[in-house]
């Protein structure tokens, strides 16, 4: 096999999702390039913790660690990566599958020395069967997923989606960690964009770093029933404004929200209008979607004009790990 050794790091808090966690390690046990190994992140959840490693005592490819940080999938995620000993670690989420050729495409990315970390296309899994009439595409991120807007193909990007990614050993060398106190943090408020701040991170340490994303690596991701609800789509729009704000505290306006102008200045707007097109032409949904993402432009932006004031007042803290781990090889 050429190509880079892969880890694959998998964070879960909840014993809830125990079948997901175990469809989750399977799908990457079946990967057409094998990964070097799996490890099992248990964000401070003793019960789950002992379950696992009991579940994959015989298995040697899979390792059971608990977060060695304080709560939360910053902190967990920096656990997997000290611990583990590929020149790559992949991230998947603990309520996904990834198909089959999934290390396979992160893998080639990896042939150009300058690429530093490579992300995949997530595709939602609606536990309805079929995505609610009303919810946009283009806001497909509230659920964890790869949404209308992102450019085709194998492309270059400011930053990676964090349940579908993995980055080069050295990345973390260059640049830490995930920064705790900007990610979620088991059932807590929906907050995100840590990958976001990392990437940004990342690039101003190594200028000459390339991140991709590769639509042909494929995870397909859960959404639970009560995901599918409009209160849940405005908490995580005011979640994500909270957490754009740290990031731009972090690493400053001009990066921080770089793609996002381009998102609600060009993507939204033509979204809006297919949706209204979509009413006119009475097809299901059109007024709803159309309603969707105003209410989410709004609700981000309130989020955001209100971490900005609590980030200036220092109400809202966050820090950077150095990675420390064993000797890998």
């Amino acid at each position: 096999m050429s190509g880079p050794d892969i880890s694959v790091v998998i964070c879960v808090y909840t014993e809830d999702r125990w079948e997901d966690i175990l469809a989750a390690v399977s799908s990457v046990a079946a990967q057409s390039y094998p990964a070097r190994e799996t490890l099992l992140v248990v964000d401070h959840n003793a019960a789950l913790l002992d379950r696992l490693t009991k579940e994959y005592k015989e298995a040697d490819e899979v390792r059971v660690l608990a977060n060695a940080g304080p709560r939360g999938l910053s902190a967990g995620r920096n656990t997997g990566i000290a611990a583990s000993r590929g020149e790559v670690i992949a991230f998947l989420d603990d309520d996904a599958v990834a198909e089959r050729d999934w290390l396979r495409h992160f893998a080639a990315g990896y042939a150009d020395p300058r690429v530093m970390a490579v992300g995949g296309r997530t595709v939602p899994i609606w536990a309805s069967g079929r995505r609610p009439a009303w919810f946009p595409e283009e806001f497909d991120w509230v659920v964890g997923c790869t949404y209308k807007g992102l450019p085709p193909g194998l492309v270059r990007v400011r930053n990676v989606l964090g349940g579908n990614a993995s980055f080069r050993r050295t990345a973390f060398d260059a640049a830490g960690g995930f920064a705790t106190g900007i990610g979620r943090d088991g059932d807590k408020r929906p907050l995100g964009c840590e990958e976001t701040e990392l990437c940004i991170r990342l690039t101003r340490a190594r200028p000459d770093a390339v991140l991709l994303i590769d639509d042909r690596a494929v995870i397909h991701h859960r959404v639970p029933e009560a995901r599918e609800h409009f209160g849940y789509f405005r908490t995580r729009s005011y979640a994500e404004g909270l957490s754009k704000a740290l990031v731009a505290r972090s690493v400053g306006a001009d990066k921080g929200l770089e793609s996002e102008r381009r998102y609600t200045t060009r993507v939204l707007p033509a979204g809006v209008v297919r949706a209204l097109r979509d009413a006119a032409l009475a097809r299901p949904g059109g007024a709803g979607r159309a309603g969707a993402i105003v209410a989410g432009v709004l609700t981000a932006a309130g989020g955001y004009v209100v971490g900005s004031v609590r980030a200036r007042r220092g109400g809202a803290t966050f820090q950077v790990a150095r990675i420390e781990g064993d000797a890998h090889g």
